[in-house]
């Protein structure tokens, strides 16, 4: 469904040509009536063939103007975004923006044209066109949802069919796009907070929230194996300062915990341990330790 109303616009028809009736002169000597039938026969047919050959002109010419005008190709490009054809719905997208600059329907266009870049794997186009959507209509009424799939493209939640096939964790991956997704959701929520895209936002950015203390803890947990105590607890600190709601939060207290103990700072490993108690008081990680990942098929380390 398109965000602005339909616009409609009527295709300027050209006006046929005059025929100009040109009266005799003052003076001149009337034709033989006899001759008058004869000569008009014998010109008809060229009179004909010119009337036929302008007349066909003037259809095809406004049959060529309405198969290309903005809202017809539109009304293609919105087919073949309904059929999964997102390379045809691009070109058709493009010829739109470029044919009805400045109007609410090239709007439309270019937030399309960003969902078919976003479909078709192409992310950092479809970066590059909403960034250019916000730069230059930055009071467009469809700025919420720009913002909204800004937020979308870089949510980097899916790696397809290879991230399930290697069992790889989010909080495993660069966590910049997900920095990025944070940032334009927050951005909608802050600007638009009564826009029927700002709900899915606010659930989006808790997940994110929850997966960037994830990839914190899944690092400082890669330093405490390696004997690295020092970045591990700082690396678990940073966890617990900035996500401090975050679920993650319960391993990161721990790893501060251990990591002071085995670098003889008995005082900080007292207080991680008695802030772990006290906002978790049944905590496992007493008991077991660290937590394992889980292994892949294809890790043999």
């Amino acid at each position: 469904m398109s965000l602005f109303k339909d616009l409609r616009m009527q295709a300027p028809v050209p006006s046929g040509s005059a025929l100009a009736v040109v009266p005799a002169a003052a003076g001149s000597p009337p034709s033989e009536p006899r001759n008058r039938p004869q000569n008009w026969l014998r010109s008809a047919p060229l009179m004909i063939a010119v009337l036929a050959a302008l007349a066909g002109c003037g259809t095809t010419s406004r049959d060529e103007e309405l198969r290309n005008s903005p809202e017809k190709l539109y009304a293609q490009a919105k087919e073949d975004l309904g059929a999964g054809s997102y390379e045809a719905a691009i070109k058709a997208l493009e010829r739109v923006e470029g044919r009805a600059s400045g109007t609410l329907l090239a709007q439309q266009a270019t937030l399309d044209l960003a969902y078919a870049q976003w479909r078709t794997g192409e992310r950092v186009l479809a970066i590059a066109t909403l960034d250019r959507f916000i730069k230059l209509h930055p009071s467009s009424p469809g700025m919420d949802y720009a913002l909204y799939l800004k937020g979308l493209v870089n949510f980097n939640d899916n790696m397809g069919f290879l991230s399930s096939f290697s069992r790889q964790n989010i909080a495993e991956r660069d966590q910049q796009a997900s920095r990025d997704a944070f940032q334009a959701f927050s951005q909608l929520v802050e600007q638009y907070p009564e826009s029927k895209y700002a709900a899915d936002g606010r659930a989006r950015m808790d997940y994110i929230v929850n997966a960037l203390a994830d990839y914190e803890v899944h690092v400082a947990r890669y330093y405490f194996r390696r004997a690295a105590y020092l970045a591990a607890a700082n690396r678990a600190m940073l966890t617990v300062r900035d996500y401090q709601r975050a679920p993650a939060t319960e391993e990161a207290l721990y790893i501060m915990a251990a990591s002071y103990e085995r670098l003889g700072l008995q005082t900080l490993r007292d207080d991680a341990e008695r802030v772990l108690k006290t906002n978790f008081p049944q905590s496992l990680y007493f008991k077991d330790g660290v937590r394992q990942p889980d292994r892949a098929w294809w890790q043999f380390w």
